[in-house]
């Protein structure tokens, strides 16, 4: 795990917003019957915002977090929504300050015995950890998955962090020190253009380091490979997600 902050993801915070996949609404209302609504919850790693505004529609007070100044930058506010540059292992929240902690697509990236420590220390007695990820996405479509699943390994497949083989596990493989509660099976789901497509690989870190390495975008030959087969500029494809999902109460 990460002993220093990695960022893999200032220089596309504009794009990560409009490009990332959104996590299912049932997820957040499953999350909400964990804990009391008024109490605080803090979503680390934040990035843009994305799951702190849907955890912000169910609980009274979400603190949002994050090592990116870029990123925090580009988070979505809301009234109840309080957003901090801070890294993961190094809140700043009081002890005992929050009923619940998420994190989302980030975990991987953490100094674990540092994260877990600040956890325990600003959780409140019975408070919960939440984290979850996503791993590569499956579209409609033969040929096009295909090639897809080709881009993702062989292509840029090379220039993902050495952390990138956690999401694929499913974050099963990570110590988890919490007592653990088995939540139920969540997906992620989009009807996507082929160009939404081709602007979520674009945010891929595999992806911009790929173009830092050689020097042009990987994404023209893709997207000229998968125009013909995709039927038309307008049209849309399903794509899904696995998310997998990890949640334990304090000890």
């Amino acid at each position: 795990m990460s002993q220093t902050f990695k960022d893999h993801f200032s220089n596309v915070a504009a794009r990560y917003a409009d490009f990332r996949p959104h996590y299912p609404g049932a997820l957040f209302d499953y999350l909400a019957t964990l804990v009391p609504r008024n109490g605080i919850v803090w979503d680390c790693a934040a990035g843009n915002g994305q799951a702190t505004v849907d955890l912000a529609a169910h609980h009274h007070r979400v603190i949002g977090t994050d090592a990116s100044r870029e990123q925090i930058a580009a988070a979505t506010q809301r009234a109840n929504i309080e957003y901090r540059v801070a890294p993961a292992e190094n809140s700043g929240l009081p002890d005992s300050s929050v009923a619940m902690v998420t994190v989302a697509q980030a975990m991987h990236w953490f100094d674990l015995p540092r994260f877990y420590a600040e956890v325990n220390r600003v959780l409140q007695p019975n408070g919960v950890l939440a984290v979850w990820a996503y791993g590569i996405n499956q579209v409609e479509g033969g040929a096009i998955n295909e090639t897809i699943q080709d881009y993702y390994a062989n292509t840029v497949g090379p220039y993902w962090p050495p952390e990138r083989t956690l999401v694929e596990e499913g974050y099963q493989t990570i110590p988890f020190p919490f007592a653990e509660i088995t939540p139920p099976r969540f997906q992620m789901e989009a009807r996507w253009t082929l160009e939404q497509l081709i602007g979520y690989f674009s945010t891929w870190s595999a992806t911009n380091r790929f173009i830092k390495d050689k020097g042009f975008n990987p994404l023209e030959s893709l997207t000229a490979h998968l125009e013909p087969l995709w039927g038309g500029k307008d049209s849309q494809r399903l794509v899904e997600w696995p998310l997998a999902l990890r949640v334990g109460r304090k000890k």
